[in-house]
């Protein structure tokens, strides 16, 4: 078995498999022990991903899922995650480095883990998510930041460009994520909700307390302004 790091939580410990690229969480009331009981894991998202549109997502309510969970039945959490993990993949995918996307995913569901129990449904779970989504981005930019400056952070992945057509899409995307870096909160949260979430507008303005005459009138200032942005890069 791999070398194992455990992050003690009120309910439960978290275990982290380095090695093997993918997390395990266990119910422990006492004493942690060699045999966990009810083991669950999180598959790297690259690979959930593929299966989440496979999910009937009419089934079982997010908020059914939730007080399962906090009643003690860790496997609710798997069509949880399955239901949102590529939304927030897709999310984190427009803002952070290619070669950092799904180790930021998983941060952000481990983050989920630890706190999902203190989810108290005033909001939409899908709200909620985002917002933490959004948390562990930046997290990962104060971090980055240490060593160098988050606006340029993807530039670092131009060393491992690849060759033919896929090599234009890479630019694009470094591109894309410099630009986005440099805009107001408002302008990215508006693109990313309608590009990266794929929302209508009138979600949008739902989503972020506005009108929707007011929420198109600042997406339409954000995309000015992302163009902008592009065009002035070098």
């Amino acid at each position: 078995m791999a070398d194992q790091d455990t992050f003690a939580c009120p309910y439960k410990y978290i275990t982290t498999y380095p090695n093997l690229k993918f997390h395990v969480i266990f119910a422990n009331h006492g004493p942690q022990t060699d045999q966990p009981k009810n083991p669950f894991s999180i598959p790297p998202a690259t690979k959930s991903i593929e299966s989440a549109s496979m999910i009937p997502q009419s089934v079982v309510s997010d908020e059914h899922l939730i007080q399962r969970f906090k009643q003690g039945d860790l496997d609710s959490f798997g069509p949880l995650y399955e239901r949102h993990v590529r939304t927030v993949y897709n999310r984190v995918r427009y803002v952070v480095p290619e070669a950092d996307i799904e180790d930021v995913t998983q941060e952000v569901f481990m983050a989920v883990l630890k706190s999902l129990h203190t989810f108290r449904g005033e909001s939409q779970f899908s709200t909620w998510l985002r917002t933490l989504t959004n948390y562990k981005v930046a997290e990962y930019y104060r971090k980055r930041n240490r060593k160098q400056d988050p606006r340029e952070a993807p530039m670092a992945e131009a060393e491992s460009l690849p060759d033919g057509s896929s090599a234009l899409q890479f630019e694009e995307r470094i591109a894309l994520r410099r630009a986005l870096s440099n805009m107001p909160d408002k302008y990215q949260e508006v693109i990313l909700l309608r590009f990266s979430d794929g929302m209508q507008f009138d979600e949008i303005a739902k989503t972020m307390g506005s009108n929707l005459e007011s929420t198109k009138s600042l997406f339409r200032r954000a995309v000015a302004a992302l163009r902008k942005n592009l065009d002035n890069q070098p």
